[in-house]
């Protein structure tokens, strides 16, 4: 069938929203009318080219909620009308990652950026003109219709709104994650998140969850510093300088317990802030991304080493989706977890690059695209 959907045709560029073929669901599949997609940095960065991806044009999106139109044939478990929201992160639930309970470092995702089908590389659900389009994380959630792998579809309850719930299928979880596995943050800590964006706002209300006593956002955008405020954080500074000398000032000099890095652009240096932030025995959290050809953090091996110090990366926080997103949908039917507030604007599908540029500019902490 016909379909709309924003791609990029090379890196660096900018999202261009044009008309797709997108495949019937094979069997293992559905396909899905979208309601939401959030506008996550991820996306932003296939755009810049700090991921590369395997094929041009690629269909961006990768954190969505819609419902299901079709199933393919032989398909268990759904059913048309069925209410989903997408794990950018795919569960086959045999690999030895799924199996120990490390759902999101599941083996299928070793292909999530090469744009076909999981199983044969030459196969793609989307096309343009006769040629094949690349499916973010295989979902592609800036299109109007999309046609997905069961293993990244999550059955949620239908009185839950599919334009807040569409958040828990990256930065909300990413977030949260972050702080309450990665970073293991217990009553009475103190902890620093730096950069506070989708990612971040949800690693300060994680804290806050776990029961941290000194939650110290970090940003350099005022706005962004007044939102954490409002999920939970208890100090919001623009600096780490000045976030770090809060810390030693709550430990007794001895420096934040943990410390998670959810800059929108990480770059060594910010691992290195967040490093020489935390206390003996604490934790430096790595959750942002860059430039994934970038090597090299600058930190003593020596600090390392003497004062017992962790470096901790954070995949989808540490969670497994299948799992997460339905609790943190209970939460926040029960109230413990904000999610209307994390949006900022909502934006059409034609808005998707005016939507970047707002989420560059500083004046999102999230965008929606509402279909």
């Amino acid at each position: 069938m016909q379909t709309r959907g924003a791609v990029i045709r090379q890196a660096p560029g900018k999202y261009e929203v044009v008309d797709l073929e997108v495949d019937d669901p094979q069997s293992g599949e559905i396909q899905v009318q979208m309601v939401a997609s959030g506008m996550c940095h991820s996306d932003d960065h296939i755009a810049t080219g700090d991921i590369p991806v395997g094929v041009y044009p690629f269909a961006g999106g990768h954190e969505g909620a819609g419902i299901v139109t079709k199933v393919g044939p032989g398909t268990r478990g759904f059913k048309e009308g069925d209410h989903v929201v997408f794990s950018f992160l795919p569960g086959c639930g045999r690999c030895r990652w799924c199996a120990s309970g490390q759902q999101n470092l599941c083996d299928l995702g070793s292909t999530l950026l090469q744009g076909s089908r999981w199983d044969d590389p030459e196969s793609f659900r989307l096309h343009l003109d006769g040629q094949p389009v690349g499916q973010m994380c295989g979902i592609s959630t800036f299109c109007e219709t999309t046609t997905v792998a069961v293993e990244s579809a999550v059955k949620v309850p239908e009185d839950i709104p599919l334009d807040k719930a569409c958040l828990v299928g990256c930065g909300v979880g990413t977030g949260w994650g972050s702080a309450v596995n990665s970073a293991e943050v217990k009553p009475g800590d103190t902890v620093i998140v730096m950069g506070i964006g989708g990612i971040g706002i949800n690693a300060v209300q994680g804290a806050k969850h776990a029961g941290a006593s000194n939650i110290i956002a970090v940003d350099p955008v005022a706005f962004k510093r007044e939102k954490a405020q409002e999920l939970g954080a208890t100090h919001a500074v623009d600096s780490m300088d000045e976030a770090s000398e809060l810390a030693k000032q709550f430990t007794n000099g001895q420096g934040a317990d943990s410390a998670i890095v959810t800059v929108g652009v990480t770059k060594p240096e910010h691992v290195a802030q967040a490093f020489a932030a935390i206390r003996k025995a604490g934790t430096a959290v790595v959750t942002g991304l860059g430039d994934l050809q970038e090597v090299g953090v600058p930190i003593a091996i020596s600090e390392l080493t003497l004062f017992q110090k962790r470096l901790q990366g954070s995949l989808f926080g540490a969670s497994a989706p299948s799992f997460g997103i339905l609790r943190q949908l209970e939460m926040y039917q029960q109230g413990h977890l904000k999610l209307d507030e994390l949006i900022t604007k909502t934006y059409s599908l034609d808005e998707v690059q005016q939507g970047y540029q707002d989420m560059h500019d500083g004046k999102n902490i999230r965008g929606v695209i509402v279909y």
